[in-house]
């Protein structure tokens, strides 16, 4: 086996056969990392003129001129083959050794358990606890933060039509379905000049929520690398101002509506504001997945027009068309707890799905690695420092 250097477009036709990858591994991901100060590089593990195991590494200096290396979504490679595993990280870890690396960081996409859609193991469903024990055997330690989910919820499109999965569906997420459809909701797809759309309601969201929302310009920057290839959408659920009208004399609660049109809307152009905007989401399509990135709703409309429903459902729908096999609903917060504050998440994704086509997936989890002992421990030492 060889370690090696890979060009980009090299390391994308690996990547795109390959069957477990995530977005964060590919050259557009590289490209804003670097506007961010990271360093990108592509290496590979080649064998008999085959390429076997492929990544993508981000490098940047974080403490006393020493990096950390960074692996998002990745390594593409079999964690349960230990020799392959054993090679490729060896030769990775010495080579950011021998460019001032201190740690190295991955956070695999690479499910570890099988599990239903309750979040239990399936049974005789996979569980690769030897990936855990590979790493684990090369240094690495598991961390239970991460910049990317550990768990997910996901819909499985294979064998499945939209009459199936709709008649799958929760009878609560139909009606609200039906009741989106029924009182004027439209979707439609932003263009990158009405991102601002898009940030003024996630803006919102985030404030209600207490996360912390993207910047305009990472949305723009997505849009810009991704939506070339057809890989990224930002949609938007709205109603006309006469559907808005209609729906409010329906209610007999014109006095207590708030007006539909914003100091914002009324300065956009009048193709602009032909539908108010009520819920908003942006989703990658890459590989054999649709995946559900970030969303946002109007709270003044969220209970009378469940727009974020009738966005999913028309993603889906996409999704069955263009041949996807899964639709990942991305993120819960750890497996389902009834009493967790953040439950009614993995709730509101369960309801569009089966007990056969709905699927808790987890992760192997983010792992790191110290490259340079001494200053990893400095490190660790004054981090524990400054949090005290």
């Amino acid at each position: 086996m060889n370690f090696i250097t890979l060009e980009p477009e090299q390391f994308r036709k690996f990547a795109s056969k390959y069957p477990d990858k995530s977005f964060y591994q590919t050259p557009e991901i590289a490209n804003l990392r670097a506007e961010n100060g990271w360093t990108p590089y592509y290496f590979g593990v080649e064998e008999n003129g085959k390429i076997k195991a492929a990544s993508l590494v981000v490098a940047k200096p974080t403490f006393l001129g020493k990096s950390i290396y960074y692996v998002p979504g990745g390594p593409l490679i079999d964690y349960e083959d230990e020799s392959l595993t054993t090679f490729f990280f060896k030769n990775l870890k010495n080579y950011a050794k021998s460019h001032n690396g201190y740690i190295l960081h991955i956070e695999p996409y690479y499910e570890k358990i099988e599990r239903d859609r309750d979040g239990e193991p399936k049974e005789k469903g996979f569980n690769r606890e030897k990936a855990s024990q590979n790493l684990r055997k090369l240094g690495f330690t598991p961390l239970a933060q991460s910049d990317e989910p550990k768990y997910s919820f996901a819909l499985e499109l294979k064998d499945q039509t939209a009459d199936k999965i709709f008649a799958d569906m929760k009878r609560n997420t139909r009606n609200h379905i039906r009741k989106a459809e029924k009182m004027g909701v439209k979707i439609r797809e932003l263009k990158r000049e009405e991102l601002n759309i898009f940030k003024q309601i996630t803006e919102s969201t985030s404030a209600r929520r207490n996360f912390t929302d993207k910047p305009l310009s990472y949305y723009e920057k997505m849009y810009d690398l991704f939506h070339p290839r057809g890989e990224v959408k930002f949609i938007m659920a709205g109603v006309s101002e006469d559907a808005l009208s209609r729906s409010i004399i329906a209610d007999g609660a014109i006095t207590e509506r708030p007006s539909p049109v914003t100091t914002g809307a009324r300065e956009r152009s009048e193709k602009e504001v032909s539908l108010i905007p009520l819920s908003v989401a942006m989703f990658i399509t890459y590989g054999d997945e649709v995946i559900y990135l970030f969303s946002g709703s109007d709270e003044k409309y969220m209970k009378d027009y469940n727009a974020q429903y009738l966005i999913q459902w028309h993603m889906i729908k996409y999704a069955l068309k263009n041949g996807f096999k899964r639709y990942n609903f991305y993120g819960i917060q750890g497996l389902p707890d009834k009493s967790s504050k953040d439950y009614g998440i993995y709730d509101f994704k369960k309801g569009f799905t089966s007990t056969e086509t709905g699927r808790v997936i987890e992760l192997l989890g983010a792992h790191e690695l110290p490259i340079n002992q001494p200053f990893y421990y400095l490190h660790q030492l004054l981090s524990k420092i400054k949090h005290h």
